[in-house]
């Protein structure tokens, strides 16, 4: 149902790291979206963050407050050290490093693939553990309006047809961008994503007219200290079709 690239050949400016693509359905419908012409550092599914203690391992331009979007020499890699295989996917150990190759942070993953229903459900968990208390900041932290983007990122095909997002209490973009709840939904025609975050929820960062992009997000206007581990966990059911809110309800409350 997904391939994983855990040694990848990028360029530098795409903070290159270890991502899902292509992600399909149990009917074979691809999910996910790889280096798309609006953002080619946008990997398929992985785990990206704008600033880690000054370093960027989104990818792109770095938001410079009184500048906006600069390119910067500042762009972090995330190396992968060893696997090990579980039952259902595998644990990972990787080490964060930034352009002078130092160390930034250490990671922990866990990435397994569940049966979940008449569909299936990608559980992603992280741990990342840093020697010295750092920032995770994200543009919005810097004064970019709406753009709190970091931490688990999903990133679907532009040419979804009929793309809608909602959750539990809202519907809409605009609704849902930077709420605070347990699942979220982004449906079209073809296909259906729900996001589950396991832990107290952090807020949702969501793009739909844009580009279709979901993930909560770490520092949503405020940076994040990590003083020494970080973790987080998001459990994402993955069905054929659109589905409603109450289909959408019952495979969330399907997450443990």
């Amino acid at each position: 149902m997904a391939s994983y690239v855990w040694r990848p050949a990028l360029p530098v400016t795409d903070s290159p790291r270890p991502y899902l693509h292509p992600v399909r359905t149990l009917g074979g419908v691809e999910v996910s979206e790889f280096r798309p012409a609006d953002h080619v550092h946008h990997l398929g599914v992985s785990l990206a963050v704008a600033d880690v203690g000054g370093v960027n391992f989104w990818g792109g331009r770095t938001f410079v407050e009184g500048s906006g979007p600069t390119w910067l020499d500042d762009h972090g890699h995330q190396r992968h050290d060893v696997f090990e295989e579980l039952e259902q996917g595998f644990r990972e150990a990787l080490t964060w490093l930034g352009p002078d190759g130092a160390a930034v942070a250490r990671e922990q993953r866990t990435v397994l693939a569940r049966p979940h229903g008449q569909a299936w459900a990608l559980d992603f968990s992280f741990t990342l553990t840093v020697a010295e208390p750092l920032e995770i900041r994200s543009s919005a932290c810097k004064g970019r309006p709406g753009a709190g983007y970091g931490g688990f990122f999903w990133r679907a095909p532009a040419a979804s047809t009929r793309l809608e997002v909602f959750t539990a209490e809202g519907e809409g973009e605009s609704d849902v961008h930077g709420s605070v709840t347990r699942w979220l939904a982004m449906a079209s025609d073809a296909w259906s994503l729900v996001f589950v975050q396991c832990g107290p929820p952090d807020p949702w960062f969501v793009r739909v007219s844009e580009y279709p992009g979901v993930g909560p997000a770490l520092a949503w206007e405020r940076p994040l200290e990590v003083a020494h581990t970080l973790s987080r966990r998001v459990v994402t059911v993955v069905a054929d079709g659109r589905l409603d809110r109450a289909a959408a309800a019952e495979l969330a409350g399907g997450v443990a």
